[in-house]
């Protein structure tokens, strides 16, 4: 099936199918098919211009945060929210983005909508434009239907909901205990609400994580497609992501000394590197997608009587 086939099949059909049936593929066919588009989609080049592009946006997009960190008071949760960090994040890239995040705190303010919040706003965004062309490279079309305004603001969107997603998670994580506190007083469940809280904040944490990955699926590459909550590239993608960026973590802290190799600007390097495979990981997931989508097509067009659960 061609790129253009695809791309209709994808906008009529990719909404009939359970994707929990992965299309009718068996695991051994979908790993094949994987393995082949994203050498085809050249995954790994694109994984590493996401990274690069993600980089030049990361530190714009934490300029914009500025004005929200004064807002919320999180200077003195600092020491709380490295330790979460480090808990995925290699430690010369977390050095680098705790000696930001400390002079983006010292100076921060409630001047949200500032012109220099724009303009970060607007560059920021640009990391999420890559993740748009990336994803309609991987889901086998173009960007015809969205002029380039519609795109752009699309973007920025999509990069304030992420920034949403960050702040929403940083409560749960620095404020969690305390909001669950006074949920237990206010409703008489009393220590029983707060353990379990504490149980479940970082599940919480991670279905938040999949409802974000799900809608950079749905929203960026420019297909028609219905809304689904979980699929099974956003649950590759975030389960992926974990494992990659504990691994990632574990050999740098470890064994890899970039130290030694880039000096002062290892700490770029190393966040450079956790961002490609994060990168690399969202792609995979959205390859995993679009194989379900044009195998479930393929499996209909053959059989037109049949249809799938949805």
């Amino acid at each position: 099936m061609n790129r253009t086939s695809t791309e209709s099949s994808l906008t009529s059909r990719s909404s009939e199918c359970n994707p929990w049936k992965f299309g009718g593929l068996s695991f051994y066919e979908m790993g094949r098919r994987l393995w082949h588009e994203s050498l085809r989609d050249e995954v790994l080049g694109r994984a590493a211009q996401l990274s690069y592009y993600i980089v030049l946006a990361l530190f714009p997009a934490l300029l914009v945060l500025t004005a929200l960190m004064g807002v919320f008071s999180v200077q003195g949760y600092m020491p709380r929210l490295m330790s979460h960090l480090s808990q995925v994040l290699p430690n010369d890239a977390l050095s680098m983005v705790e000696r930001f995040l400390k002079q983006v705190a010292a100076g921060s303010g409630a001047d949200i909508l500032s012109l220099g919040a724009l303009g970060a706003l607007w560059a920021s965004s640009s990391g999420m434009a890559a993740i748009m062309d990336a994803l309609n490279v991987v889901y086998g079309v173009k960007e015809d239907s969205r002029p380039f305004w519609r795109a752009r603001l699309t973007a920025i969107a999509l990069t304030i909901g992420l920034a949403g997603f960050v702040i929403l998670s940083l409560a749960l994580v620095l404020y969690g205990t305390r909001l669950s506190a006074w949920i237990a007083d206010l409703i008489g469940l009393g220590r029983v609400f707060v353990v379990a809280w504490n149980l479940l904040q970082w599940p919480v944490v991670a279905a938040i994580m999949l409802f974000v990955v799900g809608v950079i699926y749905y929203v960026c590459p420019d297909i028609r497609q219905d809304w689904r909550w979980v699929t099974p590239g956003s649950a590759f993608a975030v389960a992926m992501w974990f494992v990659v960026s504990l691994g990632f973590k574990l050999y740098v802290d470890n064994f890899g000394d970039y130290n030694k190799v880039y000096g002062s600007i290892a700490g770029i390097i190393v966040l450079m590197l956790w961002l490609y495979w994060s990168g690399m990981v969202l792609l995979l997931g959205g390859e995993i997608n679009a194989e379900i989508d044009k195998a479930a097509t393929a499996r209909a067009h053959q059989d037109p009587d049949h249809e799938e659960a949805a």
